[in-house]
């Protein structure tokens, strides 16, 4: 699963920045690949090499109805001759909304599974009876994040990048923003902005790092202000928010992840947290396809 075109960046151009002499330089990693979008293209990258070595010929793993990572498996999964299964949160809707109506267009077998059993998804018990039930299937944590996804995501950063001052990245499950702090240069700063409501993502971010003997050299902190309500969350503010950078820069962005990400930088820049000159890399994560399930759900244009 290869790049089929180089990262675009976009340099964002807004009165505020030309008033506070900040630059922020989009990487929109959303047009990476025609396939895969985003990040998952660098968390399912090694995954997919380790599953077609291993033999396996099957992809399992984990997610919510509008998952952009379900999307992204099953359609990584058909674009590498592997079939896939989905085990989604709750119930699966009927008809099926554009996110899971594409996976199954892919090949990918729906599965709902319950919420009391969908908590204990990493159970080594309840991964041995998917097992069990489906076969020696490739499974693929929630959100892909595990060893090969953080491998992936160190690719991120490419030497002209890590001239930049800042790095800022939206953090779910933490992947992500793991890669980028193993490959940042001591002189960056990482920023996250977390999608999710509550200060746990302190310790996840910090277990994730013990657990893969990832020591950064760069500094880097955590935003946890701008989560709009917690995951997957929105008010009316952050929706017209969207929708004047779109206006404004043609970049479109979605609410969970990418949306949460801007407004949160660009309210540290209107509080002059940086200085003057500060170059700043805004990571682009993708995750575009939920657009269209989300303006279905909630009768927008996003």
């Amino acid at each position: 699963m290869k790049k089929e075109s180089l990262p675009v960046y976009q340099d964002l151009q807004l009165p505020l920045l030309d008033e506070k002499k900040v630059q922020v330089l989009v990487k929109r990693l959303d047009l990476l690949h025609p396939v895969v979008q985003g990040n998952k293209y660098y968390k399912l990258l090694y995954n997919i090499q380790a599953a077609k070595e291993s033999g396996h010929s099957c992809l399992l793993t984990f997610g919510g109805a509008y998952s952009n990572h379900i999307h992204a498996t099953a359609l990584s999964a058909a674009h590498n001759g592997l079939n896939s299964i989905g085990m989604i949160r709750g119930e699966i809707p009927k008809p099926l909304n554009p996110t899971l109506a594409d996976a199954k267009t892919q090949g990918m077998e729906l599965y709902p599974m319950s919420r009391i059993s969908y908590r204990e998804k990493n159970d080594p018990e309840v991964l041995e009876k998917l097992k069990l039930k489906f076969g020696d299937v490739y499974i693929i944590p929630e959100g892909g994040t595990n060893a090969l996804a953080i491998k992936g995501s160190r690719e991120i950063l490419e030497p002209d990048d890590k001239e930049m001052d800042i790095v800022t990245v939206p953090v779910g499950t933490g992947g992500t923003f793991a890669g980028l702090l193993a490959s940042a240069s001591s002189n960056q700063q990482v920023l996250s902005f977390s999608a999710l409501k509550g200060s746990f993502i302190h310790q996840e971010i910090s277990s994730l790092l013990e657990a893969h003997q990832i020591s950064p050299s760069c500094s880097w902190q955590i935003h946890t202000a701008y989560h709009f309500g917690g995951y997957a969350k929105f008010n009316p503010e952050l929706i017209q928010f969207i929708k004047e950078i779109k206006k404004a820069s043609g970049i479109p962005l979605e609410p969970l992840y990418t949306g949460k990400m801007l407004f949160g930088l660009l309210d540290l820049i209107r509080q002059d947290t940086f200085p003057r000159g500060t170059r700043i890399l805004a990571i682009h994560t993708g995750g575009l396809q939920g657009l269209r399930g989300f303006n279905q759900r909630f009768h927008t244009d996003l």
